[in-house]
């Protein structure tokens, strides 16, 4: 069953996508990142190369011809799989498929409506008996 780990009141939602991906590359995890919005993907594409700078996070379009040898993913469909190890929620709705991955992380942030649709998304997973763990960030948990 996939285990659901929920980061909220992140002041920087795609700071704290890079963050969270760096880590599980740094721990050997592939990692595909989800939105339906193109506009999200790019940005969290340019920070990836930009936001340290002392390290690179690998990565590409799901769709790239190299996308079987690169540890990140990009994509705005969940449906066409390189891997099925952990998947990166930056959409505001539950991602398609969600349920293929080992791991699901989802990331809220501090604006309201981040805050409803995360709540949301936490009762459709809960009410369904996923394991979840809430971590959050820039404070205690």
């Amino acid at each position: 069953m996939t285990r659901i780990n929920f980061y909220h009141d992140a002041p920087d939602k795609h700071l704290a996508a890079c963050k969270v991906v760096a880590k599980a590359v740094q721990q050997k995890l592939r990692v595909l990142i989800y939105a339906r919005d193109k506009a999200v993907i790019d940005h969290v594409d340019r920070l990836l190369w930009t936001w340290q700078a002392n390290g690179f996070v690998p990565h590409c379009a799901a769709s790239n011809p190299l996308a079987a040898q690169t540890p990140v993913l990009l994509s705005q469909d969940c449906a066409t799989l390189a891997h099925d190890e952990v998947l990166l929620n930056l959409d505001s709705e539950c991602p398609p498929g969600f349920a293929r991955f080992q791991r699901l992380v989802e990331i809220v942030g501090v604006e309201e409506t981040e805050r409803n649709s995360g709540r949301e998304r936490y009762r459709f997973y809960r009410e369904r008996g996923y394991p979840i763990q809430a971590h959050r960030l820039g404070g205690a948990d």
